[in-house]
């Protein structure tokens, strides 16, 4: 036997999220426990050092491993050497399959230095198997540890991920917070604009590829980022429609801190987790897209509409109009040449499948574009002939505040005599001035009249919020009041005034704007059908 030369590989692993200690078990005390190891022994050859940094000991998917395992294949290595057991491997099967059946088959021979395990020595102890399952289950005691810490930190609203989402990156002082980096959040900023202005997903990346702006998985990897999105091939360096899609539902960019979104259990692949279980903290970083702009954004997404055909008269109105009848979406059609090329709008349900399903409900674009601007114009004259009646329920409501302040304070000293009493009956229980079943009877009588009491007050607290606020001092009516010089509708106009437009056969159409149920009482006129309309 001692004429064998053995041709050695060196096997080193460090993963710190198994829970490695960097002195004790570092790449460098590794590297020089075997090194001692080999000094004396004539019969042993280094032939190469097989690393892998940062990989976990739970499956054996590691690039040094693959490659020393190719070069026994090929005859190159005879001989594997390791500090220790666990730097060999955690999962307790795969291991015993390795040192059980591979290596023997192929006469590789195995020595675990700190463990006193050599195969060509003696045979496995019976302890081997033991001491996998106990790696194993150290491994995963180790993995339950650090994903706890891992929530905690993410519920604590502290960044924990390796890439910031685009638009961000890791604060040079605390990797745990992010911070703005201008030339990307300048595209995000673009994207919202775009798709407010009435621009569809796939339209938007087309914008962006024209213009050479690069995507998020290109632009990291230009900032040195080892970056590698699974979800995207490997042939695609441009902007794409679910790219576009993502960031305008990504909270992110409003200031939330949006974690959790999928879970990964040991040697399993990553998952998605339902949104119900993403941990969310509002508020942990500054804000790229504002929040008005943000929910102007996510409410055209839930509506369902078609891309607008942004190559000719683009529709300012596309998303908006609905059927009064069947409620489908209205379509777009552009008359010919002949006929001046002017744009009417239709029930999508008698276009697509005829007269016998739904009626035209045709209505021309210049007539509707008239009528909304007249009725804005209408609510803005409005406004001012508004105030008396505001004034007097604002009148109305510093008289009812007044008196639900003074039912509040004698409630509160009522509330505060009753608990001073319940006290005061416990002391005279403690003093035995009073029998336990006087004390229980009194106790209950005023653990009564402390609910009530509290109940009152609740109600009255209920009754202020309710109060009629100052209604010019609400964004609405500044909004208004801004725009009583335009003259002509845009697409962002109607975003920010507009929730639906309902139009009937009848020649009717009905407009609810996104105030209405905010001003109710006072713009009647908003809610009543519109009539004439050509």
């Amino acid at each position: 036997m001692k004429n064998i030369l053995f041709n050695v590989a060196e096997y080193i692993r460090l993963s710190r999220e198994d829970g490695d200690k960097a002195e004790s078990d570092s790449i460098g005390n590794q590297k020089k426990l075997i090194t001692d190891y080999l000094k004396d022994k004539d019969d042993f050859v280094l032939y190469d050092t097989y690393i892998d940094d940062g990989f976990t000991g739970t499956n054996f998917n590691r690039p040094s491993f693959k490659r020393m395992i190719a070069d026994i294949e090929a005859g190159k290595v005879n001989c594997v050497i390791v500090k220790d057991l666990s730097r060999f491997g955690r999962d307790y099967i795969d291991t015993g399959k390795y040192l059980e059946r591979y290596f023997p088959d192929h006469e590789v021979r195995f020595i675990s230095i700190t463990d006193h395990i050599d195969s060509m020595k003696q045979a496995y102890d019976m302890l081997l198997p033991i001491k996998n399952i106990f790696n194993e289950q150290y491994a995963r005691d180790i993995s339950k540890k650090v994903h706890a810490s891992m929530k905690t930190k993410q519920r604590a609203g502290e960044f924990i991920g390796a890439f910031a989402s685009y638009g961000y990156k890791k604060s040079p002082a605390d990797k745990n917070k992010l911070v703005i980096d201008e030339y990307a959040a300048g595209v995000i900023r673009k994207i919202f604009k775009l798709y407010i202005a009435g621009n569809g997903k796939i339209r938007i990346a087309s914008i962006l590829n024209e213009e050479g702006i690069v995507c998020p998985s290109e632009y990291k990897k230009l900032n040195g980022d080892h970056y590698r999105n699974s979800n995207r091939l490997d042939s695609t360096s441009y902007w794409t429609y679910s790219t576009v899609n993502r960031i305008l539902q990504n909270e992110m960019y409003i200031g939330n801190m949006v974690q959790n979104k999928k879970s990964q259990r040991m040697r399993g692949k990553s998952k998605a987790q339902d949104k119900e279980d993403w941990i969310i903290v509002k508020g942990t970083h500054e804000a790229i897209i504002d929040n008005e702009t943000w929910n102007k954004v996510q409410d055209l997404l839930k509506r369902s509409t078609r891309n607008p055909n942004l190559n000719s008269n683009m529709s300012i109105f596309a998303g908006f109009l609905k059927c009064g009848d069947c409620g489908r979406a209205l379509t777009k059609k552009i008359g010919s040449k002949n006929n001046g090329g002017t744009v009417n709008y239709y029930c999508g349900t008698y276009v697509r499948s005829g007269r016998q399903y739904c009626t035209p409900h045709p209505i021309p674009h210049l007539v509707l574009e008239k009528i909304i601007l007249e009725d804005l114009e209408a609510i803005m004259l409005n406004i001012d002939n508004m105030r008396e009646v505001i004034e007097q329920n604002q009148e109305a409501a510093v008289t009812v505040k007044r008196v639900n302040e003074n039912e509040k304070t004698r409630l509160t000293a009522e509330l505060e005599k009753v608990r001073k009493l319940k006290k005061a009956v416990y002391e005279d229980y403690r003093s035995e001035l009073i029998s336990k079943d006087e004390f229980a009877t009194y106790r209950q009588d005023y653990r009564k009249k402390e609910e009530l009491l509290e109940k009152q007050l609740e109600s009255i607290d209920n009754r202020q919020d309710e109060a009629t606020p100052d209604i010019f001092d609400s964004p609405w009516i500044k909004r208004l009041l801004e725009l009583r010089t335009i003259e002509k509708l845009d697409r962002e106009i109607v975003v920010e005034m507009i929730h639906e437009i309902t139009v009937y056969e009848n020649h009717k159409i009905k407009i609810t704007y996104n105030f209405s149920g905010e001003f109710e009482t006072l713009f009647k006129t908003v809610y009543t059908d519109t009539e004439n309309i050509g």
